[in-house]
């Protein structure tokens, strides 16, 4: 545990807003904080050199998909994650779990764990708690997820029950599989949207929360208000001296949402994805740049962005690169989605330490156009 502490700098009085430092082997992370998505140990379209000069503190990649390829004793060989993609900040690895639930009609759970089917060969693969483990410690992320069990937006009580037992099962044999001091292993909430049951689930993760804890199982289909609710509930049961992780919440008015409800950390892989869709992220909403009305629009996405692509481009060019199939524009709107995210979450911070952060808040809700926000 000398190897990650976690400082409580502030807390916002009006809501549940925090600002803190999260110390780990490979640097301090000041929070809250978004972390771009590196699903195969890359940020589609982006050199660590332009995620650092977009202010990335911190970026995730994919246990599911580096086991499938290129192996975990690949990345293992080549020293880690920290190496083979030639990133020095620290690195969060997810443990797979969401990927494997979200091949419904390739897998079967069981108490032993997941057996499913490659979506690239179709193969069949078993993955145990402690095969999850081993994995993760040779990717060699500094912080590492449980091996867990998420459920669909809609399920029962009686799946959301059954998904904790083996979840809570999973827990335990995962912190005794876990045996890397330079790792910390955080364990997943997960409950649904049953308050009663994620109560439970924290009461399951708590004694294996050393230095950090996240929320899994929202945002898979439910409504926003739904999955504030929650966070509603959740917050004053989670440990106020670590870190909390709210997996897979990426758009902007979830993160200023999410960040009043005492979340420190989110990814997602929305900003890139919608990027690649030629969708622009804005404090007012979103913009479909590769729409006709931006043929002849000579401004910057943003007026008052300071990202290298609004620094130097317009949405007229943007939009011919998108619709002309070029990889360039692609990577402009995802240096501009991340470093928007980025610069918010900044902005969050600099807030709750300024004691502003619920006018912060107010303001930016009041100007963002939700009906611009479902993607």
């Amino acid at each position: 545990m000398e190897n990650f502490s976690f400082e409580l700098i502030k807390e916002c009085p009006k809501t549940g807003a925090r600002a803190g430092i999260f110390h780990t082997p490979h640097g301090d992370i000041e929070t809250p904080i978004f972390m771009p998505v590196g699903t195969q140990a890359t940020v589609k379209g982006l050199k660590p050199e332009e995620l650092l000069e977009i202010g990335a503190q911190i970026i995730l990649s994919n246990t599911y998909h580096l086991y499938l390829r290129p192996g975990h004793e690949i990345v293992k060989k080549a020293g880690g994650l920290h190496k083979f993609m030639n990133w020095n900040k620290p690195i969060l690895t997810d443990s797979g779990g969401f990927q494997v639930f979200s091949l419904s009609n390739l897998r079967t759970i069981s108490d032993e764990g997941i057996e499913f089917r490659s979506h690239l060969s179709g193969a069949k693969h078993f993955i145990t708690p402690e095969k999850d483990m081993e994995i993760q410690e040779a990717l060699g992320a500094d912080i590492i997820m449980a091996f867990d069990q998420c459920t669909r937006a809609g399920c029962s009580m009686q799946e959301a029950v059954e998904a904790r037992r083996v979840t809570k099962i999973w827990l335990e044999r995962c912190f005794k599989a876990h045996q890397n001091d330079t790792q910390i292993l955080f364990p997943i909430v997960q409950g649904n949207i049953y308050k009663d049951l994620r109560k439970q689930c924290v009461n399951d993760c708590l004694p294996y929360a050393k230095c950090g804890i996240a929320i899994g199982g929202l945002s898979v289909g439910e409504e926003k208000y739904v999955m504030y609710d929650v966070l509603d509930f959740l917050n004053p049961l989670l440990p106020k001296n670590q870190p909390r992780y709210l997996m897979g919440v990426g758009s902007p008015d979830c993160l200023v949402e999410g960040y009043a409800r005492g979340v420190d950390m989110m990814d997602c892989v929305l900003p890139t994805r919608i990027a690649r869709n030629g969708t622009a992220f804005t404090k007012y909403g979103k913009l479909v740049i590769k729409n006709a009305i931006y043929k002849e629009d000579f401004r910057p996405i943003e007026d008052d962005c300071e990202c290298y692509t609004c620094k130097h481009f317009t949405r007229a060019y943007i939009r011919h690169l998108i619709n002309a199939g070029e990889m360039l524009g692609a990577e402009l709107l995802s240096i501009h989605n991340l470093y928007n995210l980025i610069k918010l979450a900044s902005s969050c911070r600099k807030a709750i330490l300024g004691d502003y952060f619920k006018d912060f808040k107010d303001d930016y809700m009041s100007k963002y156009d939700l009906s611009k926000s479902k993607f």
